[in-house]
């Protein structure tokens, strides 16, 4: 790549808006391209574009780069590594961003490979070493037991944040910023991936990743019928029902709730974990939330040493009495 310069980020776009993990993009990038004295830029990818590309500007974009082909209309990997290479080779961004969602999973390390960067993956904190201009991510390792600072002289410099792992900022409409149209660039012969299907599932109440409170269930439940004591948490919550690998692998309950490394990536406000032994894989996808409260009879449970609050007693015992509890307090 020519000189670097900058800092981009590649949005996503849900329903012709800006998709949240974008806006928190544009929060983390908006200090880190204050920090370095750079514009912020932001690529969007798809069709129908222009009200997403006004929101991103509203959230602290200075520049968005809109990539408009009906190529893009859905991902594919192919079609959009080929348009975002073409993109950043031509910005030359010293750093990229992206959200550690199933796209960014996919797309990042592409990119990485096509640009000769170098990607730290599902960061939680992202900031600029004041000495070098470099960027330094930090991002859960060992299951979650400690975390990893990585900084990488390679250019560009690339992380995917974790979601709710930083805050957008308060959208301002009356910020200018310019919409640049871009050449997408697809040779139709390139792309290898078709999408021969899709199957969407009917999502009930608020999505396990987007959830503040959660109320996670695991082996120690004993049973699919457990779980519905979980639900009735939730709904006084107002939060979602998630679950571990162990309790998915039962058929208690759809994998599409599974909490951990190979399932949901969560960070609500209270994770409760009830039944939970806390293997080193469930950990990796909950560790981000900012409090912990586990129940588990086990007081050798690995989940206490993770959690910010214990109960050790049985879940049939505790649970009813935190649900009341939760009621009288949610009505006054």
């Amino acid at each position: 790549m020519a000189e670097d310069k900058g800092l981009l980020t590649i949005g996503e776009v849900a329903n012709g808006k800006l998709a949240p993990i974008a806006a928190e993009l544009l929060g983390i990038g908006r200090k880190l391209a204050d920090a370095r004295g750079d514009k912020l830029d932001m690529l969007l990818l798809g069709a129908n574009l222009a009200e997403a590309a006004k929101q991103a500007i509203a959230y602290g974009a200075d520049r968005v780069y809109v990539a408009e082909n009906p190529a893009l209309a859905e991902y594919n990997p192919d079609s959009y590594a080929a348009a975002a290479t073409k993109v950043a080779k031509q910005l030359s961004p010293s750093i990229l961003l992206m959200g550690q969602t199933d796209m960014g999973r996919d797309l990042a390390p592409r990119l990485a490979a096509k640009l000769g960067g170098a990607v730290s993956m599902d960061c939680t904190e992202l900031a600029i070493e004041p000495d070098t201009k470099l960027l330094l991510a930090t991002r859960p390792v060992f299951g979650g037991n400690a975390n990893g600072v990585m900084r990488v002289k390679a250019r560009p410099q690339m992380a995917t944040i974790r979601a709710k792992s930083m805050a957008a900022l308060e959208p301002n409409a009356s910020r200018q910023g310019e919409v640049i149209k871009v050449d997408a660039g697809v040779d139709a012969s390139a792309v290898k991936v078709k999408v021969t299907k899709k199957v969407k599932q009917e999502a009930l109440g608020i999505k396990l990743e987007d959830a503040e409170f959660v109320v996670t269930g695991g082996r120690g439940m004993g049973g699919a019928e457990a779980f519905k004591s979980l639900e009735e948490l939730a709904r006084v919550l107002g939060g979602a029902v998630g679950a571990t690998r162990a309790a998915c692998d039962d058929g208690w309950v759809a994998s599409t709730i599974q909490v951990g490394q190979t399932g949901k990536i969560v960070s609500p406000k209270l994770y409760i974990a009830v039944g939970v032994s806390g293997a080193m894989q469930h950990i990796a996808g909950c560790s981000g939330s900012k409090n912990i409260v586990a129940i588990n009879k086990d007081p050798e449970a690995n989940i206490f040493k993770v959690a910010h609050f214990g109960v050790v007693g049985d879940y049939k015992e505790a649970l009813p009495a935190f649900i009341q509890k939760c009621k009288e307090l949610l009505a006054t």
